[in-house]
């Protein structure tokens, strides 16, 4: 009787998150190899679930994962590619697109993390959302202000939750930031703000089909609790939250040296 080949997954992470989803992983024999960040590597993982756990300073920087993933994959089967995180699904996306492995790739993801590509698939399917403009054209944004009246929401397009969110009451405030945005701002959008209280949906679907689904309520308005942001926050450049000053890697020389793969074996029980 032929047995069925053990299959690999890889799981990524930024947080601290997903113990269960690998215990589950190892009780349904598959191989587990988890890339976290540099910050996590001693973290309480569920180690006796997990066969290889590597590090990075910023899972991030997408170029760098890909670089070190590819070098794995030169030893390594990987079947399957799992994002523990919000913010480690599009970094999950670009690996398989790259590898060509099963899965959402770059374009369906974007209906998960992009706001505006959430947006405008909403729009098309006839689901109400607030009345909001891409920042990218000007003349549009002018013509946005004038029909819709403030206050606004200015909100990045990748980021969770509620940062980088700033509520905005005038044109002219607006343009200030829009100026202190510069080449970002088509990463950004404009949206009406609505008061009301604030409800949000977790759920699962297969093949179509809801097999769970659970609301939520927020205590307050997330607006409520952000304080006010500085537009030197704007500013900050990725490389100053990268962690780009950990230690040269042990890889091979034509494996770029500013990925910072490390491996730490985990024995398992």
């Amino acid at each position: 009787m032929t047995s069925t080949p053990q299959k690999t997954i890889l799981c990524i992470t930024s947080y601290q998150k997903g113990q269960e989803f690998i215990r589950e992983c190892k009780r349904q024999g598959a191989y587990v190899i988890l890339l976290t960040v540099s910050a996590l590597e001693h973290a309480k993982w569920p180690r006796e679930s997990i066969d290889e756990l590597f590090h990075m300073p910023d899972l991030a920087k997408a170029d760098e994962v890909i670089r070190g993933i590819s070098y794995l994959a030169r030893t390594r089967n990987i079947d399957r590619i799992v994002a523990l995180d919000d913010y480690d699904v599009w970094t999950a996306a670009n690996l398989r697109e790259h590898l060509r492995i099963p899965g959402m790739g770059d374009s369906t993801v974007r209906y998960f993390r992009d706001k505006l590509a959430m947006r405008l698939r909403a729009r098309e399917h006839n689901i109400p959302v607030p009345d909001f403009v891409h920042v990218l054209n000007h003349e549009k944004i002018r013509e946005y202000m004038a029909r819709i009246p403030p206050p606004w929401v200015l909100k990045p397009r990748s980021e969770a939750s509620t940062i980088g969110i700033a509520k905005i009451n005038t044109p002219d405030e607006l343009w200030s930031r829009v100026d202190t945005l510069g080449d970002q701002q088509s990463f950004y959008l404009l949206e009406h703000y609505i008061p009301g209280e604030v409800y949000h949906v977790d759920s699962l679907v297969v093949d179509g089909d809801v097999i769970f689904a659970e609301a939520h309520q927020y205590g307050k308005p997330p607006l409520a609790l952000v304080a006010p942001i500085s537009p030197n926050w704007l500013r900050l450049p990725l490389a100053s939250i990268s962690g780009a000053s950990g230690p040269k890697s042990n890889l091979p020389p034509r494996i770029a040296p500013t990925s910072y793969l490390r491996h730490d074996k985990t024995t398992r029980a």
